[in-house]
């Protein structure tokens, strides 16, 4: 059974359209139902919010394409109510991340279950999500509207931004949003300002064996794969390319995985 009173962080999902001054005018879902899509939702344990309150119904989104709309988000989550969807930018540019805002609890557990799945020829990653953090999106969006944080004077968490910056480069990094198809010699056109062999290169494979979007690549040096950041979410042919500083541990545990 649902639960009808108020979520453990203190607010109820279907309040989240009128605090983003939205206008829920389509009845049961926000975006009303979408035909097309045919993925099927495994039922998840049942649940029981009769003795305590249940968590606030959001996950977190990460790797949409860059020209994704509200309406892409009601099609990828096909079948669950939508009650908000606040895209997430940093400096002025869409991050590729989203938070979903949706009905009921029992709702996230089926989100879940689209993790990984494509959105177009990206694939998505989908998180449980808190209250605090869908928030905390809205504040800082609004910061930015206005050319400013609102905490700009307080302690904050490094983004992953600065947490790229300040990673330690032990000559390798990690490739994410690769095209299915892409191969070993379009990763070195890539990367064509450093001195690289097919041999340095690593795609992962996923259990069926075929591309999963991500590789690794060994460069001569650490100098040389902290020089290559400057590629981070520039494009491959029709995808922008995620970079992250690896290890070699990460790297052949990866790899393992796909054999």
């Amino acid at each position: 059974m649902f639960y009808r009173g108020k979520y453990t962080d203190g607010a109820d999902g279907r309040e989240m359209g009128a605090k983003r001054q939205r206008i829920i005018d389509q009845g049961h879902s926000f975006y009303g139902n979408s035909p097309g899509s045919s993925f099927m939702y495994t039922a998840p344990p049942p649940y029981s919010y009769v003795s305590e309150p249940p968590p606030f119904p959001v996950v977190r989104l990460r790797g949409l394409p860059f020209d994704c709309t509200e309406a892409d988000v009601a099609e990828f989550f096909h079948g669950l109510d939508i009650v908000d969807v606040l895209f997430v930018h940093k400096n002025g540019k869409f991050s590729g991340e989203a938070f979903c805002v949706l009905g009921y609890p029992l709702q996230v557990d089926f989100a879940l279950q689209k993790n990984r799945q494509n959105m177009g020829r990206r694939y998505v990653e989908v998180f449980r999500s808190k209250r605090q953090e869908y928030y905390k999106a809205i504040a800082n969006e609004v910061g930015d509207a206005r050319g400013g944080s609102p905490r700009r004077n307080a302690p904050r968490a490094k983004s992953s931004d600065e947490a790229k910056e300040s990673a330690e480069h032990t000559g390798i990094l990690r490739l994410r949003g690769l095209p299915f198809s892409a191969g070993k010699d379009d990763i070195v056109e890539f990367f064509k300002d450093f001195v690289l062999s097919e041999d340095a290169i690593h795609i992962v494979l996923n259990s069926e064996g075929r591309p999963s979007g991500e590789a690794f690549v060994e460069f001569a040096n650490a100098e040389d794969s902290k020089a290559a950041m400057a590629k981070d979410r520039m494009t491959l042919g029709s995808r922008y390319i995620e970079l992250f500083p690896s290890y070699p541990e990460e790297m052949d545990d990866a790899v393992s995985r796909g054999r």
